[in-house]
């Protein structure tokens, strides 16, 4: 059996925790393997978030909608979304994480139909509505599915990877679907969507195992794997009140900053390629394909400061620093860019922009999901994550049916999207500050513990 080295963790003051990598080379290995499965199916989950941005334009030519009729899909789609979001935890409860996940990606895929089969405004709010339901509870159990495999001081890494997969969406798939829907129409991008998630759900009920750090609901015992790894997900640490984590400093100012970059997100998913077309003048096929260059930028910085940030956490540095303070600056540096976008008339420089704003603020994702993950006991992750992430998506809510509002109001195109960017970008900057001022999980990790013993259950 691999061995599990503990060391000394600087969040709990020096107790020895049993959170470093195990020695075996080959269950790392199978680690990472599956953290690709994972990352896999939420590109998936992106591109079917995607794929409206992508047609967006062509079903308006087609059915006759208007700007503020897409964005109501868009954000009626994180009204369902949030609500999924709180079922994380009890769906972690009820049932094993392999089948959660099937479940979850069939119900993406038999989504993506309704729209091909009849073609109505009404079907599309309805198909919308049902995705996001589906997509809600995802990203807490995939979170959760990849932490099971690494140890909380190295959790960045594969987090920027699940967060990145919104860029590798747009980057790699995107393209694909702009193309699919110029040259066969915005129907065949709904059903490649819908097959890709079927070929997923095959891949990963062969290859699923749970990994040894954090407590699922329903984990395996006696597997006989040779790769098990006695648990060390925390089974003798109590578990708190909900109440305690929810209303932590960490917790609320983290909350309410990945919200505001939320909203950034979905505008970027629901109208980015509409910018590039109506606003900045580019064709169809380059608004497609140019939808990956916010995400280029993004990528690169989810995984540096990720990689950089659990190699000095790994080596004594506070999580305070690297993932409350340099995610919460990239926020402020977006911000004071996305601000300046309405003065700007030179479509190039726009398009670096919002490419750059995008970049700086993404890396707030993995890094503060790691954080929120460390202020928990591991059997609550799941329950934490989902919460935290449904409260995320309230940023979605608003902001793509405000654009669209904007957008038909403005003066012309260029003017209503550059002044929704600008919005996000006050907002942003707002919630970013108060992160820098009030968010410290190693203090809200000892503070959710205090004066609880051992056994306790959550309330």
């Amino acid at each position: 059996m691999p061995t599990i080295k503990a060391r000394s963790d600087a969040a709990t003051g020096g107790a020895p925790v049993t959170d470093a990598v195990p020695a075996d080379g080959a269950l790392r290995r199978r680690a990472w393997g599956l953290t690709s499965l994972l990352v896999a199916l939420y590109v998936v989950n992106y591109a079917d978030k995607a794929v409206l941005g992508i047609i967006a334009q062509p079903l308006a030519d087609e059915l006759g909608f208007n700007s503020s009729q897409i964005g109501l899909v868009g954000s009626l789609f994180f009204l369902t979304f949030t609500i999924g979001g709180f079922f994380a935890g009890a769906l972690n409860r009820w049932l094993s994480l392999r089948w959660a996940l099937v479940i979850l990606a069939v119900c993406w895929a038999a989504a993506m139909l309704p729209m091909v089969a009849v073609a109505a405004f009404s079907v599309l709010i309805v198909s919308r509505l049902f995705l996001g339901f589906a997509e809600g509870p995802s990203s807490a159990l995939l979170h959760t599915a990849a932490y099971s495999w690494h140890p909380p001081a190295r959790r960045a890494l594969p987090g920027a990877l699940l967060a990145g997969a919104a860029s590798i969406a747009k980057i790699a798939i995107a393209p694909i679907l702009a193309v699919i829907t110029v040259n066969l129409g915005w129907r065949a991008a709904l059903i490649t969507l819908s097959v890709a998630g079927l070929l997923w759900c095959v891949v990963w009920l062969a290859t699923w195992k749970d990994g040894p750090y954090i407590a699922g609901g329903k984990q395996p015992k006696g597997s006989g794997d040779s790769t098990s790894v006695t648990s060390v997900s925390g089974a003798d640490e109590p578990a708190v009140p909900w109440v305690r984590i929810f209303t932590t400093r960490t917790f609320i100012s983290a909350a309410l900053l990945v919200m505001s970059v939320y909203a950034l997100v979905t505008v970027v998913l629901t109208w980015l390629p509409s910018y590039f077309e109506k606003g900045l003048g580019y064709s169809r096929l380059e608004a497609g394909s140019m939808f990956a260059l916010p995400s280029i930028v993004g990528l690169a910085m989810m995984l540096v400061t990720s990689v950089v940030g659990d190699r000095l956490i790994s080596r004594g540095a506070t999580s305070r620093k690297l993932r409350v303070i340099v995610p919460s600056t990239g926020v402020l540096v977006a911000g004071v860019l996305l601000v300046t976008l309405p003065a700007i008339s030179t479509p190039a420089l726009a398009v670096l922009v919002v490419s750059l704003g995008y970049g700086c603020a993404t890396s707030v994702f993995p890094l503060f999901n790691a954080a929120i993950s460390e202020i928990c006991p591991p059997r609550q992750t799941a329950g934490t994550l989902g919460v935290f992430l449904a409260i995320m998506a309230i940023g979605g809510l608003v902001a793509p049916y405000a654009t669209g509002v904007i957008v038909d109001n403005a003066s012309t195109p260029a003017a209503g999207y550059a002044t929704s960017f600008q919005i996000i970008g006050i907002v942003a900057s707002v919630c970013a500050v108060l992160a820098l001022v009030f968010a410290n999980p190693e203090r809200d990790k000892v503070l959710v513990r205090r004066d609880l013993p051992v056994g306790a259950h959550a309330t």
